[in-house]
């Protein structure tokens, strides 16, 4: 299951925001490097119930689905549509309101030790997705059933972020090449993010912790999703956000170079 680049766009969309408005240091625009970058700590668990559905869990979420090409409401507000390619290899087709967002193929290494899942779809701003994550078995089997750590992720497209001044105490956050963005202030309030990928519900909350680190709750519907911290380097060269996942305490850090 893609649910990486969802969680992905989360944390990135996490980012949401900011400072107040004075010599920002997170100001300007940030490219993910996937290769500096470490995913090893998240998960993904595939159980098969005795119903004959299969359940996901992610993140501390879980959702059901079969695997017959039909649309299940699965995290984040997405659905997804399971179809087998054969014994070993399968397919999820990721949805928001009924519209296709990308397309993972998920296939099983010989041994059934290594799980590798492409991700190819478009970006609203017109770039290719072409995404690779490959995880290690932890438990389970046989087949696509247990638990799953994430090794590596290689992206043709990372995600670039900006930060916009905005008014005297905040600042706009963007996804530029997903069209998210979110405008929050340093007032302890929660503040809506929105862009065609996003799902409704998802909220910031945002404090300044230093002169290079914001410290930022991330909310669904009003329930704390994850929390995150992102610092500037001192030579304002690198943004690095340090994600935590509330509930199952997955840590993953996430670089970004300035451009």
């Amino acid at each position: 299951m893609r649910s990486h680049r969802v969680l992905c766009l989360v944390f990135t969309v996490a980012a949401t925001t900011v400072l107040a408005a004075q010599a920002l240091p997170h100001e300007g625009k940030w490219k993910m490097n996937p290769a500096k970058s470490d995913f090893g700590q998240t998960t993904i668990t595939y159980e098969q119930r005795p119903s004959g559905e299969m359940q996901a869990t992610v993140a501390g979420q879980t959702y059901t689905f079969r695997v017959d090409g039909k649309d299940y409401p699965a995290v984040f507000g997405a659905d997804a549509a399971w179809t087998s390619l054969g014994p070993t290899s399968w397919q999820t087709v990721w949805k928001l309101k009924g519209k296709p967002l990308y397309t993972d193929t998920l296939t099983l290494s010989p041994d059934g030790k290594t799980l590798t899942v492409t991700t190819k779809g478009t970006k609203p701003n017109g770039e290719a997705i072409d995404d690779t994550m490959v995880s290690e078995r932890v438990s389970g089997g046989p087949g696509l059933s247990g638990t799953w750590k994430t090794k590596n992720v290689k992206s043709t497209s990372p995600n670039v972020v900006e930060f916009v001044s905005s008014g005297s105490d905040g600042l706009m956050f963007k996804v530029v090449d997903m069209q998210l963005s979110c405008d929050a202030k340093l007032d302890g309030k929660d503040h809506a993010c929105s862009g065609p990928t996003l799902a409704p519900g998802w909220t910031v909350m945002v404090a300044k912790q230093g002169p290079r680190t914001l410290d930022m709750t991330i909310k669904n519907n009003g329930k704390i999703l994850f929390k995150s911290s992102y610092t500037v380097s001192a030579d304002g060269k690198t943004l690095t956000e340090h994600g935590t996942v509330v509930g199952t305490n997955e840590k993953t850090t996430v670089v970004y170079d300035r451009q």
